[in-house]
């Protein structure tokens, strides 16, 4: 009987449910185990999961590695896709290499270095990449300069954290004055010029903007798998017009991504995305780790997931290219099975108080304490779920 792959994702994100699916319905037929850690108890990929387990609290990155190599000692874990913690376990690959574990992650030089957008399009321009134009802000001086040239060649300026992640952070300057405009509708990332400056004045906290124009549709991702050769096994672009999604191999968009992987060492699975900034494609974003849109690429006949499984594993699938690309989609939501909720347990520190009843009974009995140890195997969706309590 051939092995199941063992696969471990920690504190990813909520898409990808998707990503495990699709590693179970590999085109081989080869059985996979999926392990997942989050410290959101209501996160799907716990229910998606074969076994799961809260993630630890209050760990720093070096006590995070500790556990993360206990853990795939324990379980005997073939491949760990980390998002948690990613820099400080990639500086580890060799230690999980010697327990067997295959981490699917870029070197951590990489990982560092696309942590720091400004760092990032300063790095990337030098190979010639095309980036925007791009102002490193952190006080109201360098902001007001920055809008003002910015506006100066017709654009609309934007922020976002030299660190953020995705859209974390991410805000439109307007000249409008704040007004019941702001207030009606759907919450908007537009914020006044005017309160922007007075937060600044007031704050005693440090900033790290990056201020560049607002960039056009269309938005396109291009997934890439890279092996540890530095050699591009796939790369096709995700479109976003909108509502409108579709999928494309242009070489405009796909040629600066694959300088890129290669030029940087982004080994494994990672996402590289860029707009139009004067008609022209230039680089928005590198994400280091597989983008949760992933799965999408099934639509071109593609299974990623299990492509950077099979190459982590020594399988190499070689060049990937589609041999279709999917029709123009929409993305909805849909239900996806959650966990049972589960009492949170009594400690120590929490005693029980009796509740005073009007007539006569039983006295309270014994209080119990903490069970040490627990585990319970809770069925979700028809797939036993192992619960670790810590």
């Amino acid at each position: 009987m051939v092995s199941p792959v063992r696969v471990w994702l920690n504190r990813t994100y909520a898409e990808n449910v998707f990503f495990m699916d699709q590693l179970r319905r590999n085109p081989h037929g080869r059985p996979v185990e999926i392990h997942a850690t989050h410290a959101d108890p209501d996160s799907p990929v716990l229910a998606a999961a074969d076994t799961c387990a809260p993630e630890p609290e209050n760990l720093s990155p070096a006590a995070y590695v500790e556990y993360a190599l206990d853990q795939c000692a324990r379980r005997g874990t073939d491949v760990f896709v980390p998002v948690l913690h990613q820099a400080a376990l990639a500086a580890h690959r060799e230690d999980f290499a010697a327990l067997g574990t295959a981490l699917l992650a870029p070197p951590a030089e990489a990982i560092g270095l696309f942590a720091n957008k400004a760092l990032a399009y300063e790095t990337v321009g030098r190979v010639g990449v095309p980036v925007p134009p791009w102002w490193r802000v952190r006080d109201e001086a360098q902001l007001l300069a920055a809008v003002d040239a910015i506006e100066a060649q017709g654009g609309k300026a934007c922020f976002k954290p030299t660190g953020g992640e995705g859209g974390v952070g991410f805000r439109i300057i307007t000249r409008a004055p704040f007004s019941m405009l702001h207030l009606t509708g759907f919450p908007s990332p537009y914020v006044p010029l005017e309160l922007v400056t007075r937060a600044l004045r007031r704050t005693e906290r440090s900033v790290d903007w990056l201020v560049m124009p607002r960039l056009d549709e269309p938005e396109v991702s291009v997934d890439c798998l890279t092996g540890p050769d530095g050699a591009v096994r796939l790369a096709v672009g995700r479109t976003k017009n909108g509502r409108r999604r579709g999928f494309t191999l242009d070489p405009a968009w796909i040629d600066p991504a694959r300088l890129i992987a290669r030029s940087f060492g982004l080994h494994w699975l990672t996402n590289i995305q860029f707009r139009l900034h004067a008609g022209e494609p230039v680089l928005m974003d590198v994400n280091t780790r597989p983008a949760g849109g992933l799965h999408q690429l099934s639509e071109c006949g593609l299974n990623v997931p299990w492509a950077a499984v099979r190459l982590a594993l020594g399988d190499d699938p070689g060049e990937l290219s589609p041999d279709f690309l999917g029709s123009d989609y929409a993305v909805v939501p849909g239900p996806r099975a959650l966990r049972p909720a589960v009492p949170r347990q009594r400690t120590p520190s929490a005693p029980l108080t009796p509740l005073l009843t009007a007539g006569p009974g039983p006295g309270p009995g014994p209080v119990p304490g903490p069970v040490a140890g627990l585990e319970s195997a809770l069925p979700v969706g028809g797939v036993p779920q192992t619960a670790e309590l810590p």
